[in-house]
């Protein structure tokens, strides 16, 4: 299935949840959400003590997420002063805001694969313990590794989302929307983080993506008081660490005031900013991944097993025949062409005159 169709049906996965009845009004009180997630959190710190790997792929994603955030950083010093003027006194796209564009996508793909097979990993940690089973680093690689196309596919896609949606919520000069444009794309947006919360367990157990997607729109619809107490308390969380990043970026460029010279105009500075603003930002992401991402995955295995459960269903699918060409083959395969595009890029800027076109 080609990667429209994917993203078609993870957006008929959104609206899904959209529609059910009372979702509008029966998102999690602050309170609720944060009680609920301690309640969980009793659960998955104890599973956290007893499977060290999980501190190893949170430890992991974190160095992920830095890479990431630094390699999209990157684009932002190749872009001139002049070109940052023009744009931001042009309504237009240019030429450069689609290569800044396709950049953007492509990094945030190059993230998403180990993010993906290491989110896997961790919800293997889960499913090993319900099983009974020892659980290993490699026993969980194992796991989550023949599931590397479906999980990376699926971290795009949210992985591309979330950066929209945070970039949507940033102060823009010429931001014509109204109060009630800007409620409902963060409605749509939670409603699709609550709608595939049952996806990354689904593909670690063997389901496809798409199979994933309609079982956890079924999870949540079964699930539901158990889902938006969990998805309320995490994002209440979140919004607290993004606050606090926020507030920390300040404070960091106030007690170092030398990195960046704001008398001077923001275009001949902006590489420079979001440079040393990564230090505050990453410090945060580090916060979330390691001590409320695991949390949050282990809980959301955690519903989706009592879920297959009261299904009276395997929760861990068979293993395809053997010498059949799993999808992970191709998904090294994609990221492997990726990422030489990608470093061809970094690397040949000048002969392949991406530095001209940026500077239009």
């Amino acid at each position: 299935m080609r990667i429209k169709e994917y993203f078609s049906e993870m957006e008929n996965v959104r609206k899904e949840i959209y529609a059910l009845p009372g979702m509008s009004d029966t998102r999690a009180t602050l309170g609720a959400g944060l009680a609920g997630f301690w309640e969980r959190t009793k659960f998955a710190a104890g599973l956290i003590l007893r499977e060290k790997e999980l501190i190893v792929f949170a430890l992991l994603q974190w160095a992920c997420i830095a890479a990431g955030y630094y390699l999209w950083v990157e684009i932002i010093g190749w872009i001139p002063e002049e070109a940052w003027r023009r744009s931001s006194n042009s309504d237009g796209a240019t030429i450069g805001d689609l290569i800044l564009l396709l950049w953007s996508f492509a990094v945030v793909g190059l993230t998403a694969f180990p993010l993906g097979i290491l989110s896997g990993a961790m919800g293997a940690v889960h499913v090993q313990s319900r099983l009974g089973c020892e659980s290993t680093v490699a026993g969980c690689m194992r796991m989550a590794l023949p599931r590397a196309m479906p999980l990376w596919i699926f971290h795009w896609i949210d992985g591309w989302w979330t950066v929209m949606r945070i970039l949507d919520r940033l102060p823009k000069k010429r931001d014509r929307r109204t109060p009630l444009e800007k409620a409902m794309s963060e409605a749509f947006y939670y409603a699709w983080k609550v709608a595939t919360i049952g996806i990354l367990p689904g593909l670690v157990t063997g389901r496809g993506l798409i199979d994933a997607g309609k079982r956890s729109v079924g999870m949540v619809a079964a699930r539901f008081r158990d889902v938006m107490i969990l998805r309320g308390g995490y994002s209440a969380l979140c919004w607290i660490v993004g606050i606090g990043a926020y507030i920390g970026t300040i404070v960091f460029f106030v007690m170092f005031p030398e990195l960046v010279n704001f008398d001077l105009p923001i275009e001949s500075t902006i590489y420079k900013f979001y440079f040393w603003a990564g230090v505050p930002v990453v410090t945060a992401a580090g916060m979330v991944l390691l001590f409320l991402r695991p949390i949050y995955i282990i809980s959301a295995c955690d519903i989706y097993a009592d879920y297959v459960r009261e299904k009276g269903e395997n929760l861990v699918l068979p293993p395809p025949p053997r010498g059949v060409v799993g999808g992970d083959t191709f998904a090294f395969l994609f990221f492997a062409i990726l990422a030489f595009i990608v470093l061809a890029a970094f690397k040949f800027r000048h002969e392949l005159g991406l530095m001209d076109l940026l500077a239009r």
